[in-house]
């Protein structure tokens, strides 16, 4: 979830646990869109509806889109305001429905909705993406892990015949029971795409958030086998999909290998690495 150096006290001493109240009470005050709150014994937080998107939220995907030549990686229509504040709580409550784990919605209204932390109170919630390039320095079997970890919850995504947002490591967290989490769904891929191609692009995603991490730990080739596993149960559309896309990927084999040209072309070429055969 977001960080927030400084819970609000306002409901430090909750009484009879009424969220909407709470909801509206807070909404008149609260001085950024998102902010956490101590509300007795759990850990709340309350979105508000803004104004709109700053484009740098999506300009990750737009150029992830055009350097692999996948169009649907492509940002999906999001308004911002009331519209996406409404979109977010239906997918929060859509996944919650399919056992996923996801930050659950207590009460919501026009302006805004109040959900409760996925960790435990007190204690912080790590994003995936985090703990895997923490993992780094423990070697490959740690960060391989947590890899799989991550790729294991985003098959169970898809089996539940769903798809996340914007599948980026940093948008899945490790909750304190070993559980991945996932959070950030103010726009709803299949609302504008078909299915399997949302869940083409969640790959895609997560494989580019994470192979880096895979080949400074030296864990690349094991799970270049673990994703070879996961391609043999794809649904055959979806395998077909992604067979179309390595192929328009192809020119990335000759991406030079130096440093000196930014992270964003390695995690590029390291993703075409991962996801090839």
């Amino acid at each position: 979830m977001p960080t927030d150096p400084a819970p609000s006290p306002a409901a430090a001493a909750a009484g009879s646990k009424d969220y909407n109240a709470f909801l509206h009470e807070q909404l008149t005050r609260q001085q950024h869109n998102i902010q956490r709150y101590d509300f007795g014994d759990e850990v709340l937080w309350i979105k508000r509806a803004s104004a709109g998107n700053p484009a740098w939220r999506y300009r990750c995907l737009d150029g992830l889109a055009r350097l692999l030549r996948a169009p649907m990686l492509k940002p999906v229509p999001n308004p911002g305001g009331r519209q996406a504040l409404a979109t977010e709580v239906r997918r929060l409550r859509q996944l919650a429905s399919h056992g996923l784990r996801v930050p659950q919605v207590l009460a919501a209204c026009e302006d805004g909705f109040v959900m409760r932390h996925l960790g435990a109170p007190g204690a912080e919630t790590e994003s995936l993406g985090n703990a895997i390039e923490a993992a780094i320095p423990r070697g490959a079997q740690a960060t391989l892990a947590l890899w799989r970890q991550g790729l294991e919850a985003l098959t169970r995504v898809h089996a539940s015949g769903d798809c996340l947002s914007q599948a980026f490591a940093r948008n899945m967290v490790c909750c304190a029971d070993g559980e991945i989490g996932f959070i950030d769904f103010e726009d709803d891929p299949a609302a504008h795409l078909p299915l399997e191609l949302c869940q083409l692009r969640d790959v895609l995603c997560y494989a580019h958030s994470t192979a880096l991490f895979l080949e400074q730990s030296t864990a690349m080739q094991p799970a270049r086998a673990i994703w070879q596993e996961h391609v043999a149960h794809m649904q055959p559309r979806t395998r077909q999909l992604l067979e179309r896309t390595l192929e328009n990927m192809a020119w990335v084999r000759h991406l030079p290998t130096s440093r000196r040209l930014g992270r964003d072309l390695q995690r590029v070429r390291m993703a075409y690495v991962l996801l090839t055969p």
